[in-house]
């Protein structure tokens, strides 16, 4: 790590800015394509590997773009590289750089509070499962676009839901096409509050400050005994990886992208 430090930073993946003990991390529009940047990527981990290591540092805040798109984004990125827009190996880069996050996520040191609303993609929801507390805008939808595709849902949701919800539940949901509202979400346990979308950035940050009052210590050491829970997590991404590997590079999806992009060359 050269030159990062716990200031406010803007680049193309996130930007971030200091509240008393807590860092808000706010994630910017188009993840999908920013997250493929090796440089992007090694800017956002240096940044984490700071906060870490910091003792002035209680809790991370991680802000979802309000900006996304949803299920066109994804589309989008998966058109791109195979319009050779994008190099072939972005979609391999996507993969790797969400589970390093996810893995992140999980072991970090300090409480990881995850704030969003709008439109979400199952990806992000997933994302999100990794993280310690969940809030989100009454007017959010996780949607799962990877059914329209053909393709199977990135993230650890397989691995998170099964824990959170037994198998029998999570198989109910994954296998479904259904949007997941907010309510629902809310119901289900997958989320932890659900606020009006205008409050969100409020009560989050009070979420946080909350945290950031209660004992460092306990906190880490509770995270701890939760990451040796978590110790197959590593091999079920990996799985993914996999599978999803095979699928994109398979003719059928090929021609399941051009109903999307129209391309029929």
């Amino acid at each position: 790590m050269k030159n990062v430090s716990i200031a406010d930073i803007d680049h193309d993946l996130f930007t971030a800015k200091r509240v008393e003990d807590i860092i808000v991390l706010n994630l910017t529009e188009d993840l999908l394509l920013h997250a493929v940047d090796l440089r992007e990527k090694n800017r956002l981990f240096d940044y984490l590997e700071v906060i870490s290591e910091s003792d002035e540092i209680k809790v991370l805040l991680i802000m979802g773009s309000p900006a996304k798109t949803g299920r066109e984004e994804y589309i989008k990125f998966y058109g791109e590289v195979l319009a050779n827009k994008l190099d072939r190996n972005a979609i391999n880069r996507l993969y790797n750089a969400v589970n390093q996050i996810i893995l992140k996520f999980v072991s970090f040191n300090k409480m990881v509070v995850h704030a969003d609303c709008g439109k979400v993609i199952s990806l992000f929801m997933n994302v999100s499962l990794a993280c310690d507390y969940r809030i989100i805008g009454d007017n959010t939808v996780f949607q799962k676009p990877y059914f329209e595709l053909g393709l199977v849902p990135k993230g650890g949701g397989v691995f998170f839901l099964s824990k959170m919800l037994g198998l029998r539940k999570a198989t109910e949901i994954l296998f479904s096409n259904k949007d997941i509202t907010a309510e629902e979400a809310l119901r289900l346990g997958i989320v932890d509050q659900v606020v009006h979308p205008d409050k969100l950035n409020e009560v989050a940050l009070d979420i946080a400050r909350d945290f950031a009052r209660r004992s460092g210590t306990s906190l880490s050491g509770i995270k701890g005994l939760f990451s040796c829970y978590m110790k197959d997590l590593a091999d079920s991404l990996e799985c993914e990886n996999k599978q999803l590997l095979q699928i994109v590079s398979s003719p059928d999806f090929s021609k399941k992208m051009e109903e999307y992009t129209g391309d029929d060359s």
